[in-house]
């Protein structure tokens, strides 16, 4: 029995942590508008507009995260945004050059931009199939 509820308060942590994070995240996108601009591929326009939504969309999901009841559905939610996030790295791994002054913008930054967000996918996977 103290296993078991062990477990569920681990489970628990790792889906409020999420949560949180999102939430972070999300509003980051409001703090650092600057930042999270330059993350939008050139070829999709409207960064301004993306940034905004994202934030709100990453804030929103955060918080359907938070109460038990829609935490499955809202890590889905989470694993879906974050996937398609993957267009952004995709792009900036593909546009990566030795050259460039930021890290982010070299191959190992963008490379390692992909690898991180691919993690933020099974962490937000993790938490849709322990909650439901």
């Amino acid at each position: 029995m103290w296993v078991g509820t062990t477990i569920t308060s681990m489970k628990a942590t790792v889906a409020v942590a999420l949560a949180v994070f999102l939430i972070a995240v999300g509003i980051g996108h409001f703090l650092l508008p600057g930042y999270f601009r330059t993350l939008v591929p050139p070829w999709l326009g409207r960064a301004g507009l993306l940034v905004v939504a994202g934030g709100v969309a990453e804030i929103v999901v955060g918080a359907v995260i938070l109460a038990p009841a829609g935490r499955a559905v809202g890590a889905w939610a989470a694993a879906a945004l974050i996937t398609g996030y993957l267009v952004c790295h995709l792009d900036a791994l593909w546009r990566a050059s030795g050259d460039r002054p930021r890290l982010l913008e070299r191959p190992v930054g963008a490379a390692l931009r992909l690898a991180v967000n691919l993690v933020y996918i099974g962490w937000a996977v993790t938490v849709a199939r322990g909650a439901a």
